[in-house]
């Protein structure tokens, strides 16, 4: 009876043992790592501040052994590590056994296996796994080097790149482990008949399951500035004033996305339609992996539709384009912009008359002459601001070319910088004589125009960042 008390209570402690790992990873990866996932945008995450304060003056205290192998490859070995069942179960045994998944709501534990197992190895496969444990090795070669500390801030990069690589598999290894230790737990508690012990053993597997399906999001947006904030611009097309009215409803499409993100945003610059609508509007989203799921809503967008300002009800088609451009933060090295190089001009801001016409030249636009790249902003109330604003969005554009000129990104990333063509469209919404949003490049598509237009784009967002991560990693 003891025995079974003893079993009983060890296996209880193991249950939530994962919440002692996740924490522990958790400690280790801010304070003392300083990683991200995006090293380009530490600046949207303050409090890893802190934690490089930390990072380096732990660092700096430990003698030669430490800042060696020993202590290195003993993360590297532990974030590498495969975790499996007492009996040697790994994820990859219960996918090759086949394991039927039934929906959440069934009680089947091993349905809720499969089901974690598949998104772990989906998660492993949008991390380009093999790719990362090549990457820790490279990483760990250089942390052993014995000059590396001669040169501070390539050691910082080092160590910001070996932390976030340890801290991304040592959460994967994470899930593996919580996932055996509860089958072991269900197991157990089937050959004691502990109905208590196997009922909360399930629904832990329940709870880890629906987790791993947010996790499978969050491995979408794996790249190097996904995590940035971003601006998002969109222009009318050629059509006059209803191609102006469209650009408007995009730009309001993708405010409400944002907002409905519980992302901020604040207007930089609008350019009002001369009868309604816009020619051209620019807004700064602030949140994590803002960037990364707005990307995949450049191009062009095509909408059909019976057009209000025709007389004879006409049927009409707009185009309106939309480019993003990452805000990188203080890690990245920036294009260095030279005030010899500006051409700064002021002016008075546009939009409605009456008391609320701006009576002064506050609006400022600047164009950087070497490579003819403007930026303007009006929506802040002073010049001072509107040229600090114009400057933010200066800056990210050129860093952006920079991007695309070094690393020689796909021409269609390469749109969000340049004018887009009309004739590549992404996306059509028609409203009449039928009512469909589609896709071109994924097929998605809803029958819901009105939804889509409120915001709900993350169905199109999301099937394109999974189509094209699969298209890379087909093309690896």
């Amino acid at each position: 009876m003891w025995s079974l008390i003893q079993k009983r209570v060890c296996r209880k402690i193991q249950l939530h043992s994962s919440i002692i790992r996740s924490c522990l990873l958790n400690s280790v990866s801010e304070h003392q790592f300083y990683y991200s996932s995006s090293p380009a945008c530490n600046h949207t995450a303050p409090r890893s501040a802190i934690g490089a304060k930390k990072f380096n003056g732990l660092f700096s205290s430990f003698d030669a052994k430490w800042r060696g192998s020993s202590f290195m490859r003993f993360l590297s070995s532990q974030a590498a590590a495969e975790a499996s069942t007492s009996d040697g179960l790994t994820v990859g045994g219960i996918i090759a056994n086949n394991w039927v998944i039934y929906d959440e709501n069934e009680s089947d534990w091993k349905s809720h296996a499969a089901a974690i197992a598949q998104s772990i190895h989906l998660i492993k496969k949008r991390l380009r796994w093999k790719k990362l444990i090549s990457k820790l090795e490279v990483l760990s070669k250089e942390l052993d080097k014995p000059d590396l500390w001669d040169g501070p801030s390539h050691a910082g990069k080092i160590s910001r790149e070996h932390g976030s690589v340890v801290g991304k598999m040592k959460e994967v290894n994470a899930f593996e482990q919580e996932l055996f230790e509860h089958i072991d737990m269900i197991k157990l508690a089937r050959e004691e008949n502990d109905a208590e012990l196997e009922s909360e053993s399930l629904n832990a597997l329940l709870v880890l399951r629906r987790h791993l399906k947010e996790k499978e999001l969050e491995a979408l947006l794996a790249g190097e500035h996904d995590l940035c904030p971003c601006f998002i611009e969109v222009q009318a097309g050629a059509g006059g004033t209803e191609s102006m009215d469209w650009a408007s409803m995009v730009m309001q499409m993708y405010k409400r996305w944002a907002e409905n993100r519980h992302f901020r945003v604040s207007a930089v610059e609008e350019i009002p339609g001369e009868l309604a609508g816009i020619k051209r509007a620019t807004i700064k989203v602030d949140g994590d992996y803002a960037y990364g799921y707005a990307k995949a809503e450049v191009g062009a967008h095509r909408l059909v539709r019976i057009s209000p300002f025709d007389s004879n009800k006409r049927r009409h088609t707009s185009f309106a384009s939309v480019a993003v451009i990452p805000i990188l933060g203080d890690d990245f090295s920036h294009v260095q912009i030279n005030e010899s190089d500006l051409r700064i001009e002021r002016y008075r801001s546009g939009g409605p008359g009456g008391q609320h016409a701006n009576t002064t030249d506050s609006a400022v636009r600047i164009t950087h002459i070497p490579t003819g790249v403007t930026a303007s902003s009006q929506n802040e109330r002073s010049q001072h601001q509107n040229k600090a604003s114009a400057m933010a969005v200066l800056q990210s554009r050129l860093d952006q070319l920079e991007i695309v000129r070094q690393a020689q990104i796909n021409a269609e990333h390469t749109q969000s910088l340049t004018d887009i063509n009309f004739g590549s469209q992404i996306r059509s919404y028609v409203l009449h004589p039928y009512r469909m949003v589609k896709d071109h490049r994924t097929e998605y598509e809803v029958s819901d125009p009105d939804s889509v237009l409120q915001g709900d784009v993350d169905g199109f967002i999301l099937s394109f960042l999974s189509a094209s991560l699969d298209k890379d990693i087909e093309d690896d």
